[in-house]
């Protein structure tokens, strides 16, 4: 079973930055597609940044040119590096695997995730 725990959530003043990370045991990052989703309160789950095979990333237009998906396969870490950050950004934010086997499943970017890690808060005040 995939166990993903993110850290590196925190609260930060608009204009902040913040740095996500998400150690994943049980799975190799980099034969899989993996991404970063957040949650606010009263709102869907949406997509934030996706990482695939081939290195190739997706972002949502509110992350584009603020946000940066990466990992480090040696250390078998996903990041998700914030800067310019804004209240709009406040949310629980979600590390997700494809290929985890998992029933919670999600479609993001041309692919399918289904293993989740638990969140961490993220609070940007104005």
């Amino acid at each position: 079973q995939v166990q993903l725990v993110e850290s590196g959530g925190g609260s930060v003043q608009a204009g902040g930055s913040l740095r996500l990370s998400c150690v994943a045991s049980e799975y190799t990052l980099s034969r899989y597609c993996m991404g970063w989703f957040r949650q606010a309160p009263g709102k869907e789950r949406e997509g934030v940044a996706r990482l695939d095979t081939r290195g190739y990333t997706t972002y949502a237009d509110s992350a584009k040119g603020r946000f940066t998906i990466s990992q480090d396969n040696a250390k078998n870490t996903l990041y998700l590096q914030m800067n310019s950050l804004n209240p709009e950004d406040t949310a629980m934010y979600y590390c997700a695997a494809a290929g985890g086997g998992g029933y919670n499943r999600y479609w993001y970017a041309g692919c399918v995730f289904d293993n989740w890690g638990q969140g961490t808060q993220v609070t940007v005040s104005s």
